[in-house]
């Protein structure tokens, strides 16, 4: 990378191992005529050659190039589409100025912020005001910081909606594992979320006024001395990242009113990183303890989380999990959908094992809108939360509140190696360079778009079992979802 005489220059499309991108999906600014991408579709740059694919946000993407920029395209600022966290990039690629000559390593695009680790170790986050932590903030280079008021709103309206998915809201199954949608009434719980989010976004408005943007410059998070962050996540409006410098220790900052930051409590903000306790030394020591966290042998007994350190992790929407090195998986946050995987609808406040899955390595993990999806070892897909649009895969559209092993006869013989979610969709890329999407309907309501399907499969039919996705002439190696879109790194044959 940098320091080492690699250089950025005109792309050769003859050379053999060179890296691609691809998109498809909802990505307005991306084409002139601003239409949904049907089928993948390469990405063009006659500056930049790709290392690696991050998603994107809502309406725009990312990606890091081999020397160590960040690069955005696809957002389109007067559809309010972007917000304030990728510029004013249309169709062209273009690097993303942050305040630092460090080579980004990782990056990740929640709701309406974004954050990026360097290869030093160091965080930078911008966005929305309410999803960056104190930390030294850098003026706009650019000067496109400038929001206006009713962008602002449509923000927190659009955020408020995706709180409630078209189903309206699943009641508990008493233990069944399995959520079906209500009658269009919905559920107690669902009501409360409602209120809770509408005094959120009532609280947001009545702090902003006409001479004051909701966008946050990059900023350098603030951290321990020393602690040095490998990857980072960002959810709806929250941001988990982890470190190696303290052992595999989590960081978490931003909303935390339904426990996606496992403090054990709804915090209705954190305005500074704070470590998330995931690996108790003193879990399963108190039987009550172990029972609150539903962490329970065959024989009532208490257990250990299994692992010394976290090595992955993941955000939703407004739920988070995270992997330890044993291969344990726990999660926390919003639990109306069985997002947590524990077989209820409950809000998991603190990081909480999910016993299920105990004596399955877990190897990955990824976290939509309202679902999460992983990987084990032996290359089998476990899929829980909400489905109403058959992210899952599963064949239909009711909730599981458990791990449900993915036995689709496209994955017969598929060995899964890494997954990614976006809001309403998943993908899977095997062992074999198999890339596989699960379905994915985008009914953007806010802006118009009506059943936009983002499968990349060339057509807009509505599928709830995995289907492959073919590109001729590359071997897929990454794969990356933004919130309505997704990019696929892949490699041209030798």
């Amino acid at each position: 990378m940098n320091g080492e005489g690699k250089e950025e220059g005109v792309v050769n499309m003859d050379v053999h191992n060179e890296k691609l991108v691809y998109m498809w999906g909802y990505l307005p600014g991306a084409l002139p005529q601003r239409s949904p991408i049907l089928s993948p579709l390469a990405v063009r740059s006659t500056v930049y050659a790709w290392k690696d694919v991050c998603g994107g946000g809502c309406g725009f993407a990312m990606a890091i190039s081999e020397s160590g920029k960040l690069i955005t395209w696809g957002s389109t600022d007067d559809l309010g589409q972007s917000y304030v966290t990728s510029g004013k990039h249309g169709e062209t690629p273009e690097a993303f100025p942050l305040p630092t000559e460090a080579s980004i390593v990782k990056a990740a695009a929640g709701w309406a912020h974004c954050v990026a680790a360097t290869d030093n170790g160091e965080v930078y986050t911008w966005g929305w005001k309410e999803c960056i932590p104190s930390g030294k903030v850098f003026s706009d280079p650019s000067g496109a910081g400038g929001m206006e008021k009713d962008v602002f709103e449509r923000q927190n309206l659009f955020f408020t909606e995706q709180g409630s998915p078209r189903s309206q809201g699943p009641r508990s199954s008493g233990g069944s594992g399995t959520l079906s949608g209500l009658d269009g009434r919905g559920s107690k719980d669902e009501s409360t979320k409602r209120r809770r989010i509408s005094s959120a976004k009532q609280a947001a408005e009545s702090s902003s006024n006409g001479d004051e943007t909701p966008s946050a410059f990059p900023c350098l998070v603030t951290l321990n001395p020393g602690v040095r962050i490998v990857t980072v996540s960002a959810g709806g409006r929250h941001t988990l990242t982890l470190s190696v410098s303290d052992i595999g220790q989590v960081w978490g900052w931003g909303y935390g009113g339904e426990g996606q930051l496992g403090l054990g409590s709804r915090i209705r903000m954190l305005s500074s990183p704070h470590p998330i306790p995931c690996i108790d030394s003193s879990y399963g020591k108190e039987r009550d303890a172990v029972l609150s966290q539903g962490g329970m042998t065959s024989e009532g007994q208490g257990f250990r989380v299994p692992g010394t350190y976290v090595k992955g992790i993941a955000c939703g929407g407004r739920h988070s999990a995270v992997i330890t090195d044993a291969g344990a998986l726990l999660t926390f946050g919003w639990g109306l959908y069985g997002q947590c995987g524990q077989g209820s609808t409950d809000d998991e406040l603190s990081p909480t094992c999910v016993s299920s899955l105990l004596g399955i390595r877990i190897e990955g993990v990824a976290a939509g809108l309202w679902h999460t999806v992983c990987v084990s070892a032996d290359g089998d897909v476990y899929t829980f939360g909400g489905n109403q649009f058959g992210q899952l895969g599963t064949g239909g559209d009711q909730a599981e509140t458990l791990p449900r092993l993915l036995e689709a006869p496209s994955l017969e013989n598929i060995h899964a190696k890494t997954i990614s979610c976006g809001a309403r969709h998943s993908t899977i890329i095997s062992g074999s360079h198999h890339y596989v999407p699960m379905f994915m309907s985008a009914n953007l309501r806010t802006y118009d778009f009506v059943n936009v399907k983002q499968l990349g499969l060339g057509d807009v039919i509505d599928r709830n079992v995995p289907s492959q996705v073919t590109i001729d002439g590359c071997v897929p190696k990454n794969v990356a979802c933004g919130w309505w879109h997704t990019l696929l790194l892949a490699e041209s044959p030798t």
